[in-house]
């Protein structure tokens, strides 16, 4: 999974998946996490890594923007359009690709509520810069077997960059931690067994948007509250094994290092927070 090769000049997809809610202190060591724990042991666990703000949504603005754009609240598409430059569409500007995989989405873009499915955990139908083509990228994420993912992992047709998205459920918000590390045991599986990660040039985030707690609008830049402190693994072939990074990162770590990865310029200065490749020897 991790270790078993050198890292490329340049990645070919990166894809970034998100869980809800919950500090770094009820995932690491959780009993209820058991498969999330082995990335800690097999790849990279960076534990020193603290989100944006709360609530979630200026959080996934933040990392795929730079910046929160001044929100400090959950809000519909309709109600918060992001009009900032995104990754999405710094990725098309590039050549390159970029999908949304929305686990239970009605429909491609959905910009509204459905439960299990909440908008507010799926960036791409707030940029007013991709409306023409979320219509066509941001798609539901259907199954490990079966759905836009596999299909894409079957037929190595993976996107440059991949943002998915789980259901309330299956992200930890509604349900319980040993769902989400389910979960994420079925898909991640999946897609390193895939030819395209096995060609070395793939490189998978997990995150968390927060931790439990805070407030909202609330600086985690400047604070060691634990609502701000969440767990976040890097799995790539070239990703050191069994390396715990303790160095202050960030979402906009992320976004930084995920930029240099696929070759892009960046939305944000290198002085807003390190790189977090840097950490782990990418």
């Amino acid at each position: 999974m991790c270790g078993l090769s050198s890292p490329p000049a340049t990645y070919q997809h990166v894809i970034w998946i998100w869980f809800e809610n919950h500090s770094y202190g009820s995932i690491v060591g959780s009993p209820q996490a058991p498969y999330i724990n082995s990335l800690g042991t097999k790849c990279v666990l960076f534990t020193n890594f603290y989100t944006e703000t709360h609530p979630s949504l200026p959080d996934y603005i933040a990392a795929t923007s730079g910046s929160t754009q001044g929100l400090a609240r959950d809000c519909a598409p309709n109600g918060c359009p992001i009009t900032a430059p995104s990754l999405f569409h710094e990725v098309e500007v590039a050549g390159k690709t970029w999908k949304g995989y929305a686990e239970s989405m009605p429909r491609n873009c959905a910009p509204y509520d459905t439960k299990p499915y909440a908008v507010r955990h799926n960036p791409p139908p707030y940029y007013s810069d991709i409306k023409a083509t979320c219509p066509t990228r941001d798609v539901p994420l259907g199954t490990p077997t079966s759905g836009a993912l596999a299909t894409d992992l079957a037929n190595s047709t993976l996107p440059s960059f991949a943002f998915i998205a789980p259901n309330l459920c299956s992200d930890m918000h509604d349900c319980s931690v040993a769902t989400g590390d389910a979960w994420l045991k079925s898909w991640l599986n999946a897609i390193v067994a895939s030819q395209t990660y096995r060609n070395g040039k793939t490189a998978v985030f997990v995150t968390w948007d927060e931790g439990t707690g805070g407030t909202h609008g609330q600086d985690c830049f400047t604070t060691q509250d634990e609502s701000c402190h969440v767990a976040t693994y890097l799995v790539a072939s070239a990703a050191p094994r069994g390396l715990h990074y303790a160095g202050r990162l960030s979402h906009y770590s992320m976004l930084y290092a995920t930029e240099n990865m696929l070759g892009l310029p960046h939305l944000r200065p290198a002085t807003a927070g390190p790189d977090l490749r840097k950490g782990a020897r990418l």
